[in-house]
C-alpha cells in the first residue's frame, strides 16, 4: 500500500487528472449517447464550465449534489465538473420511487439536484416529501427553466475555470458517494476519495480489462452503479477511449442495437443480461458485432452462459467480483487465465482472505467469509458508525460474500452470507445448486433459497424459469431434481422446484433472493 501511494501526489484531483491526460485528444470522440457526440475537447470545456457554474451558484467544498440522471453526455460532465469544483456528486439509481429519493435527499443533505427531464416529476414529489427547497438543474432539455429550476445549459454557459484552477483536493479527500442497493434496509451512503477512482483504473481497467485508446466501450451497467462508473467513465477516460452511453433500460434488444450499429470492441454486462441475450430471437451473428472482450459482474456468471456466449461471439467474458465498498473489481478472470464457473484470482494490488466466523483462515476448499485489502476501499458509510466498523476492519473490508478457493488458487462464489443454507448440518451454497440447474438445457434462469419445513428444518427451494413454459409440471420437476443429483452430492438437490415466469431483480440485474424467501412457494407462479 505504501508503494502504491508513491504513485500519486498528495494533492490530487481526479477530474483534473483526466482532463490533463486527454489534453492532446481534443478532436477525438469521448462520448456518444442516443442524440449527441462529445469530443474530448468539448468534454474538457464543459467540465470546467459546469464546475464554474456550481461555484457561481454558491456551492461550497464537500457539499453534496444529487445526480438523478440517465446515461447521457450530461452525466459525465456533471460528475467530473463537481469533482473539479471540490463539490461531492452523488449519482443515484434512476429507477427508484419518490420515497427513496426523499431519503437520499435528507440523508446526504444535498444542496442541489441535477435531474434528467424525464425524471423531474418523481424528484419534485420527493422534494415535496422532504419539505425542503432544493434547487433543481434540469438536464437533457436545453433551456427548459422556470423560477425554481435552472437549465443545465445555463451552468455550462458560465465562463469555465482555468485548467489549473480545480479544487485543491487531497488524494484521500471525500470526492463522491455511491448508495448501496439497500436490499437489507435503507441504502448506505458509501463515501469514496479521489484516489479510489485512480486505483481502479490502474489496477483493473488497464492491466486486467486491458482497455486501449482505440477501444469503443459500451456498458449496459449504468453510471450510477459502481461497476458502470468504472466501465463508462473512469476506465475509458483514463486511456482516451470512446464510450457509448444508453439512456434506456438495458434489454437484450437495446443492447443488440448498440452492438450492431456502434460496434463497440468492449462490452460490460451482468449475468442476467447475458442470459437474456443468449435466449433472444434477436441474437446477432458473430460477424454483425466487433467484440474483442466482455466483462461481467454483479453476480456470479454461470459457467454454461460464459461458454455459450464465448462460442457464439468468439469473445471471452471476464467474470469478476467487485463491490460498492471497493468501487470496482478486485477478483477476476483474465484473457490469458480464463476459467468459466470461477471468479478467477485476485487482481494484482489487492489481497484477499477467507475466514471463518471466528476470524481464522479456512482450509483450502472450505467456505469462508471474503475479506479484501486494497487502495480503492471506501472511507466510510455516512452517519453509520456501527455498519462502518463492521465492514471496514482496519485495512481489511468484509465483503459479505462467501467463497471457496481451490488448490490452484481460483476463487469460487458460494453466495452472500445472508443467502447461505445449512441443510442436514452442512453448508449448501445456493450458487452451486443454481449452477447445476443451469446445466440443463430446459432452464433459462433460476434462483435457490432456503425455506423452513413443518419441523423448522431448512430445505432448498429452486425457483426456475424455463425456456419453454409449457413444460412446467411434475414431470419436469422430477427431471430437474434427478439431473441435479447427477452433479452434486445428494443432500444439495432442491427439495422443491417452483416454476416461475420471471425472477425478481434489482435495477442492476441482481436476483432478489430475499423476495423469493418471503414468498409462499405454493402461490409463486
Amino acid at each position: 500500500m505504501a508503494s502504491q501511494r508513491g504513485a500519486l501526489p498528495e494533492r490530487f484531483n481526479f477530474a483534473q487528472h483526466l482532463l490533463t491526460l486527454n489534453a492532446g485528444r481534443a478532436n477525438k470522440l469521448a462520448y456518444r449517447d442516443d442524440l449527441h457526440d462529445l469530443s474530448y475537447g468539448e468534454l474538457d470545456l464543459r467540465v470546467r464550465g459546469f464546475a464554474a457554474g456550481l461555484l457561481q451558484l454558491g456551492l461550497k467544498p464537500e457539499q453534496r449534489i444529487l445526480l438523478v440522471m440517465h446515461d447521457t453526455i450530461d452525466l459525465p460532465v456533471a460528475f467530473l465538473g463537481a469533482l473539479f469544483a471540490g463539490v461531492i456528486p452523488v449519482p443515484v439509481n434512476t429507477l427508484l420511487p419518490a420515497d427513496n429519493y426523499a431519503y437520499m435527499l435528507k440523508h446526504s443533505d444535498a444542496q442541489l439536484v441535477i435531474v434528467s427531464e424525464a425524471l423531474r416529476s418523481v424528484v419534485e414529489e420527493a422534494l415535496t416529501q422532504t419539505g425542503r427547497r432544493v434547487p433543481m438543474v434540469i438536464a437533457d432539455k436545453a433551456h427548459q427553466t422556470n423560477n425554481a429550476n435552472i437549465a443545465f445549459d445555463t451552468l455550462l454557459a458560465t465562463p469555465p475555470l482555468a485548467s489549473d484552477h480545480c479544487a485543491d483536493t487531497h488524494a484521500d479527500q471525500f470526492a463522491f458517494w455511491l448508495y448501496s442497493s439497500g436490499s437489507t434496509g435503507q441504502p448506505k451512503g458509501t463515501v469514496h476519495s479521489h484516489a479510489n477512482l485512480f486505483w481502479t483504473a490502474e489496477l483493473y481497467g488497464k492491466p486486467v480489462l486491458g482497455l486501449r485508446e482505440d477501444d469503443i466501450v459500451f456498458s449496459a451497467a449504468k453510471l450510477f452503479f459502481a461497476y458502470g462508473l468504472g466501465n463508462a467513465l473512469t476506465f475509458p477516460l483514463s486511456v482516451g477511449a470512446t464510450t457509448i452511453l444508453m439512456a434506456e433500460r438495458a434489454t437484450a434488444a437495446a443492447v443488440f442495437k448498440r452492438l450492431t450499429t456502434e460496434r463497440p470492441s468492449v462490452f460490460c454486462g451482468v449475468p442476467t443480461l447475458y442470459v437474456a441475450m443468449l435466449a433472444s430471437d434477436l441474437l446477432p451473428a458473430r460477424e454483425q458485432v466487433a467484440l474483442r472482450l466482455c466483462a461481467s459482474a454483479g453476480e456470479s456468471l454461470p459457467r454454461e452462459i460464459g461458454e455459450k456466449f464465448h462460442a457464439h461471439f468468439g469473445s471471452p467474458i471476464l467474470d469478476g467480483l467487485g463491490s460498492t465498498e471497493m468501487l470496482h473489481i478486485f477478483l477476476s478472470n483474465r484473457v490469458d487465465d480464463l476459467r468459466y464457473g470461477a471468479t478467477g484470482k485476485p487482481v494484482p494490488g489487492y489481497r484477499l482472505a477467507l475466514r471463518d466466523e471466528t476470524g481464522l483462515a479456512v482450509a483450502s476448499g472450505e467456505i469462508g467469509d471474503l475479506y479484501i485489502q486494497g487502495p480503492s476501499a471506501a472511507l466510510l458509510y455516512w452517519t453509520a458508525r456501527e455498519k462502518t466498523m463492521a465492514t471496514f476492519q482496519g485495512s481489511w473490508v468484509k465483503s459479505g460474500d462467501k467463497y471457496t478457493m481451490d488448490a490452484e488458487g481460483y476463487y469460487h462464489y458460494a453466495g452472500r452470507s445472508d443467502d447461505m443454507l445449512k441443510v442436514s448440518g452442512q453448508y449448501v451454497s445456493p450458487i452451486e445448486v443454481e449452477a447445476a440447474l443451469m446445466g440443463h438445457e430446459a432452464v433459462l434462469e433460476c434462483a435457490v433459497v432456503g425455506k423452513a419445513d413443518e419441523q423448522g428444518l431448512i430445505k432448498t427451494v429452486a425457483y426456475v424459469v424455463l425456456r419453454d413454459t409449457s413444460q412446467s409440471g411434475a414431470e419436469m420437476e422430477a427431471t430437474l431434481k434427478a439431473f441435479v443429483k447427477t452433479r452434486l452430492t445428494p443432500h444439495k438437490y432442491p427439495r422443491e422446484i417452483v416454476f416461475a415466469t420471471e425472477l425478481p431483480k434489482t435495477a442492476t440485474g441482481k436476483i432478489q433472493r430475499f423476495k423469493l424467501r418471503a414468498l409462499d412457494s405454493t402461490h409463486a407462479h
